[in-house]
């Protein structure tokens, strides 16, 4: 596709993987980002190919509802474990289930960071 738009937000919150190495891990927070790539063949209304206001606003919507949570309290993540790629199928599932991918636009990419270093790339 020859058009991609991201948009991305930022969150804290403290998460433990429920099964890791030996047992639960210890508590822990984290400063996560979320962005997420929308592409399309074709411009649309306005000449845009995705309108980068209301994508916007839904992917900072995503992010507070785990903004100073602990994102094991917050479902889906009461009952899976929360790690980076959970968190990306998790914002790849709410993206496709808004709406927001209407006008031929697909979801090409959702990205996790935990921290400035670490991310995951989920690609549908």
């Amino acid at each position: 596709m020859p058009f991609t738009i991201r948009c991305h937000a930022t969150f804290e919150a403290a998460h433990h993987l429920r099964d890791y190495v030996g047992g639960p891990e210890p508590v822990h927070g984290h400063s996560w980002k979320i962005e997420v790539a929308l592409s399309t063949e074709t411009l649309g209304t306005y000449d845009l190919s995705v309108d980068f206001v209301p994508t916007e606003r839904l992917v900072k919507e995503l992010a507070a509802r785990l903004h100073d949570h602990d994102i094991n309290t917050v479902p889906p993540f009461d009952v899976k474990n929360p790690t980076a790629e959970n968190v990306a199928l998790w914002v790849a599932d709410e993206i496709r289930a808004s709406g927001a991918l209407a006008h031929g636009a697909v979801l090409s990419e959702v990205t996790v960071w935990e921290g400035p270093r670490n991310s995951v790339t989920y690609r549908p």
